[in-house]
């Protein structure tokens, strides 16, 4: 299954300046609050054009999420056939309807989608932007004029046996559903850098560090693996999340009871679109519930959020442990990919991760939009679907966007500063713990506090005193940092 990925920019219509010079060919559309003209060229109509003066909100259309707009027309089309297999529907509309629907997949008339994504209506806007450009295509291929709707019908026929109340919830899980693939697939992709890193890292040794302080000998391996493995589990997660996207509400109409729906239309519907997404859509068992319920898209931006925390610790770590040159951690340099200063020659600041970080920040705010909006739903429907939709999705393609940059332009170049890393070890209080079962806990203190007040080496203190010999004391340290070979351990004698 293929479909569309990125942002569509708005195109012009003309609908934004009545006195354009694009509005010289007109058609006059009607609805119930009286008449306006609608540019020829525009395969929207009336709904749409009330929607473009009422929400200029955020400048972000619905055309710029492909996979919405994906998900609209399969919608559509699987509404088509239910309605045809049922009788409902006469063959000749429903083909306009269906290679209408095609058009909109193969990314035809993604322009038109001109509707801001934060709307009031609870999407009923969006529902209308789609059902008005599938009637306007569909009449083009029949060989009638846009706008004649006697013959094929925004309302009448593209919606028939629909509501916005199934349609727009239905439409967000799938689109949610096509855009965590790729989300999933930049963060596997991140995974294999991380575990190449762990790998190529896996006989440096360094100090491990807690609160900021000394604590026991590891691997910049083992770092790096943690990183990885901190991404297998919230991809784990995030499947999880995913499955519960495919419990849809088509069927339920307007709050779930199904009225003017045929009563095998939910089931037939689902099938229907099941082969058209490619995935196993299943009716929900209670579909007043289904139409009020915004928990699944709660559940999955949690899961986002875990992710974007998790991440963005990850680069935190790689900003402080990559911080100097000369002033300071200097363990490991990230790949140089820009000047970092307008004032000061020679500085290069780690970009990669800082933007990684504020796109972390912005999904632990959608995460709080979605949450006030999936609680603010009243009675049998919740109104507020516009904005978690458009959090929703700002979220998942910034993070993926973030992830596949943090895989291609920044991990892949980490080096290991092997000699810092391993002087520190060598200077560091924190091998006493190491050798703290050996030693006893009080010998041990005593020898850590010598250490400090002459500032000389634990190594060198327990070997003067002969407390253990040199071999023992690179076996203790091999094995307590799963090296399991000591002459990796030095480079010069302890």
């Amino acid at each position: 299954m293929e479909h569309l990925s990125g942002p569509v920019s708005r195109v012009s219509t003309g609908a934004d300046n009545p006195d354009s010079a694009s509005l010289c060919h007109q058609r006059v559309e009607t609805d119930l609050l009286g008449s306006r003209p609608i540019p020829d060229a525009a395969y929207y109509g009336i709904h749409t054009l009330r929607a473009l003066e009422n929400f200029p909100i955020s400048g972000v259309t619905v055309g710029a999420f492909p996979d919405l707009v994906w998900a609209l027309a399969s919608i559509k089309e699987a509404a088509a056939l239910t309605n045809c297999e049922l009788g409902l529907l006469d063959p000749e509309r429903t083909s306009a309807i269906v290679e209408a629907c095609n058009l909109l997949r193969d990314g035809h008339h993604q322009e038109q989608f001109v509707v801001d994504m934060i709307q009031g209506g609870a999407g009923t806007s969006t529902n209308m932007n789609a059902n008005e450009v599938i009637a306007n295509t569909g009449l083009e291929l029949m060989g009638c004029k846009k706008g004649d709707y006697a013959t094929l019908s925004p309302n009448e026929h593209v919606n028939l046996g629909q509501s916005t109340n199934d349609v727009y919830p239905t439409a967000l899980k799938i689109a949610a559903c096509l855009s965590t693939q790729r989300l999933l697939a930049a963060m596997e992709t991140l995974q294999l850098e991380f575990i190449a890193k762990a790998e190529t890292f896996s006989d440096v040794l360094k100090m491990g560090r807690t609160q900021l302080q000394d604590a026991v000998p590891m691997t910049l391996g083992q770092e790096f693996g943690a990183f990885a493995h901190m991404l297998v589990e919230d991809i784990e997660r995030l499947r999880e999340a995913e499955a519960l996207l495919l419990e849809i509400n088509l069927g339920g109409t307007a709050i779930g009871t199904g009225v003017n729906a045929h009563p095998e239309y939910a089931a037939r519907i689902s099938r229907h679109l099941s082969k058209i997404v490619g995935k196993p859509l299943t009716t929900a068992p209670n579909l007043v519930e289904a139409t009020q319920d915004c928990g699944v898209f709660v559940q999955l931006s949690s899961v986002l959020k875990r992710c974007a925390i998790k991440l963005s610790k990850s680069c935190n770590d790689l900003r402080l442990l990559s911080s100097g040159p000369r002033a300071g951690l200097n363990e490991i340099t990230l790949p140089p990919v820009q000047a970092g200063s307008s004032i000061m020659p020679g500085k290069v600041n780690p970009v990669i991760p800082e933007v990684v970080n504020q796109v972390a920040y912005e999904v632990i705010g959608n995460d709080v939009t979605i949450s006030f909006a999936a609680e603010s739903g009243q009675l049998q429907l919740n109104a507020f679907e516009p904005i978690i939709a458009f959090s929703l999705f700002k979220s998942i393609k910034h993070l993926t966007n973030a992830i596949e940059v943090l895989a291609r332009r920044c991990v892949p170049g980490i080096s290991a500063n092997r000699d810092v890393m391993l002087e520190r070890v060598h200077n560091s209080i924190g091998l006493i713990t190491v050798l703290s079962p050996y030693l006893g806990y009080a010998e041990a203190s005593n020898i850590a506090r010598i250490a400090l007040h002459e500032n000389r080496r634990v190594t060198e203190l327990v070997l003067e005193r002969g407390l253990i010999s040199s071999a023992q004391l690179n076996e203790l340290m091999a094995t307590a940092t799963s090296l399991g070979n000591p002459d990796l351990l030095m480079t010069e004698p302890l």
